[in-house]
């Protein structure tokens, strides 16, 4: 359940389907402006522009910029986790999870490089909101790790803290791994990076052991 405060969430949404369509139009319109320009520089003229409605109609389904911001950030967070949900479905165990997984997020980045602007931007309009995105995706990580653990396809973590400390540095792989080969180098093989990424968080950075000598 969204955890925006009463007085931040968007508007109702529209009774009618010609309604929700213009709603769709302008918060995409939002979105490709907010990723181009920058928070500061879009404003709802240019937003309602870029949608081809008057400014006034902005303000029936939004009361604000800001407002819009709240909402993308949030329909980024649905719209991801359902990919990746379908993308890991038919993963064989959790490290099969995590590369299908890595590779499916820097696919929709490369796909949605404005919205997943809009996130980053979000931290300095409202903390809450952005806050509320991560907090959200760690929540069902940690889940998911702990089932892992559970059934022996991972090692165990030693408390419940370690489990959040995972779920948060795999997150945390996947955020820099998009900016790097998401948005600053969208034509880079994903493969290699993929297998790069799987290597290290199926075997760590300890050396592998060296066999023992023959005496």
């Amino acid at each position: 359940m969204d955890q925006v405060s009463p007085g931040k969430r968007p508007l109702p949404p529209p009774k009618t389907g010609r309604g929700e369509t213009t709603r769709r139009k302008i918060l995409e319109a939002a979105q490709r402006e907010i990723g181009r320009r920058g928070f500061a520089e879009a404003s709802v003229a240019t937003i309602t522009a870029e949608a081809g409605v008057a400014q006034g109609t902005f303000y029936i389904y939004f009361r604000s910029k800001e407002d819009v911001m709240r909402e993308l950030v949030l329909h980024m967070g649905r719209m991801l986790r359902h990919h990746l949900t379908e993308a890991t479905a038919k993963a064989k165990d959790r490290l099969d999870a995590e590369r299908l997984g890595l590779r499916a997020f820097l696919g929709f980045v490369r796909k949605n490089p404005d919205l997943y602007k809009v996130v980053e931007e979000s931290q300095f309009v409202d903390e809450a909101v952005y806050r509320q995105y991560y907090t959200e995706f760690a929540k069902g990580y940690r889940i998911a790790l702990a089932a892992a653990e559970k059934r022996g396809e991972i090692a165990p973590g030693s408390s419940s803290v370690a489990t959040e400390v995972r779920a948060w540095m795999l997150m945390g792989i996947s955020v820099f791994l998009g900016q790097r080969y998401g948005l600053w180098d969208p034509k880079a093989p994903l493969e290699p990076i993929v297998d790069a990424a799987a290597a290290m968080i199926a075997n760590g950075l300890a050396p592998a052991a060296r066999p023992a000598r023959r005496k």
